[in-house]
């Protein structure tokens, strides 16, 4: 480790800065953020490096350059940003695994070269892919500590993206894969309990895994009380349903788009606002919404910054999660859904287990996943019940103050301190 490190002061983080864990060991450490996506659009990564800052550390971040457009290098938020020459493109499994590789040894390169000049302290790798977390063989060679933040689990995810059944040898693969890579790590992150639960399962030591949830930020979700109101008691504006996030099969805008004709039936004012980046499956689903006459009921509005996203939540009526039943929706706990109650909207979601983990029924508004006659249901409801949509906003909101960002941010921030304690502490910096 650097001679220039500041020593620890021996003990743990117990004391509190500006509402969060004092963390002494963090302070003047190096870390480095590994991932296979776009920075800072992609909020997790963004929101654990920018905490690790925050906390006193020197971080740099190593991640995809999306366009000519952006810069190699900068400095974001106090994060250092290095982009590798690479894009992401959706397609085949060969495909993604030659993206995969690229990326991979881009990665490892780049750390092994700036650990000869700067000695990490803690790598902080991204899935996907699990493999990634070799690219930190360097970093923790020379004692870094290494964290794996498994935001998917890789096989439920190919199982549901390219159809395969779980004893493929694909699937067998990329169990192996998880468990090895489990194995490099010090310490593993995810994102909700069903997904610790699956990992567990699968040979995770319980004392390794740990959930920090994809809570949003509230320096950009800023809290704001449900309030009963939409646009049957504004006479002469549009019924606004909105949808954010991957335009892929599995999270549903074509159920969306169905849902949305039958609704139109009843409520012809009715729209639905779409915000994300353009994929082959939206230009099918644009598609299909020229063809059924929907044109002037649906809008495109693209990818949007988190600051953004925040504003149009203000001018809908309620917010969708339209997915399609798959393995990895019935696990996934949504950050959408915790963005739309943030700023008091009502939010229909999918009745799957990673919701219902820690939603009960009185708290969102369920439709049964896959079925866009129930999602027409659902958003019908809203518009004839207002006030107890307003309601069950309201329920919903508390279970998001029970795992604000603030209260995640706190759990990241003692496991990470806590990785590094011992580590420092025994190298006497």
């Amino acid at each position: 480790m650097s001679a220039s490190t500041p020593a620890a002061t021996g003990h743990e983080s117990a004391l509190r800065v500006g509402g969060a864990p004092e963390a002494t060991h963090l302070r003047g450490a190096r870390a480095a953020v590994v991932l296979f996506s776009y920075y800072p659009m992609d909020p997790r990564p963004r929101r654990a490096a920018e905490t690790l800052a925050r906390q006193g550390a020197k971080v740099d971040v190593i991640c995809l350059r999306e366009s000519a457009a952006e810069p190699r290098r900068e400095t974001v938020n106090g994060v250092e940003v290095l982009r590798v020459p690479l894009r992401r493109r959706r397609g085949g499994a060969l495909g993604y695994f030659a993206q995969y590789a690229a990326f991979l040894v881009s990665a490892m390169a780049i750390l092994a070269a700036r650990s000869l000049t700067r000695r990490y302290h803690l790598v902080h790798v991204h899935n996907m892919p699990d493999i990634l977390v070799l690219s930190a063989l360097v970093p923790k060679l020379t004692g870094a500590k290494v964290i794996l933040d498994l935001h998917d689990p890789m096989p439920e995810l190919m199982m549901t993206i390219f159809g395969v059944e779980a004893k493929s040898p694909l699937v067998r693969l990329l169990r192996r894969l998880e468990k090895a890579c489990l194995g490099f790590a010090d310490l593993a992150l995810t994102v909700n309990t069903a997904c610790q639960r699956l990992f567990v399962s699968r040979g995770c030591p319980v004392d390794k895994m740990h959930v920090v949830m994809n809570s949003p930020d509230e320096e950009i979700f800023r809290f704001q009380p449900a309030r009963h109101g939409s646009a049957t008691t504004r006479p002469g504006e549009p019924f606004v349903i909105m949808y954010h996030g991957s335009l892929v099969e599995r999270n549903g805008l074509d159920l969306a788009v169905d849902a949305l004709a039958r609704v139109r039936a009843t409520m012809p004012d009715a729209r639905l606002r779409i915000y994300g980046s353009a994929t082959p499956f939206l230009t099918s689903v644009l598609e299909s919404v020229r063809a059924r006459g929907l044109a002037t009921a649906v809008d495109y509005l693209g990818p949007r910054r988190l600051e953004d996203i925040a504003r149009a939540i203000q001018d809908c009526d309620v917010g969708i999660i339209p997915n399609q039943r798959s393995l990895f929706t019935e696990l996934n706990t949504p950050t959408r859904i915790f963005e739309y109650l943030a700023i008091g909207k009502p939010v229909i979601a999918p009745r799957a287990a990673g919701i219902l983990d820690y939603f009960d029924e009185d708290s969102l508004i369920y439709f049964e996943l896959g079925d866009s006659a129930d999602l027409a249901r659902c958003i019908e409801h809203v518009i004839a019940y207002p006030r107890d949509a307003a309601e069950t906003a309201r329920r919903g909101q508390a279970v998001y103050r029970a795992h604000t960002w603030q209260r995640e941010r706190d759990t990241f921030v003692r496991l990470a301190d806590g990785l590094l304690s011992g580590r420092r502490s025994a190298a006497g910096h």
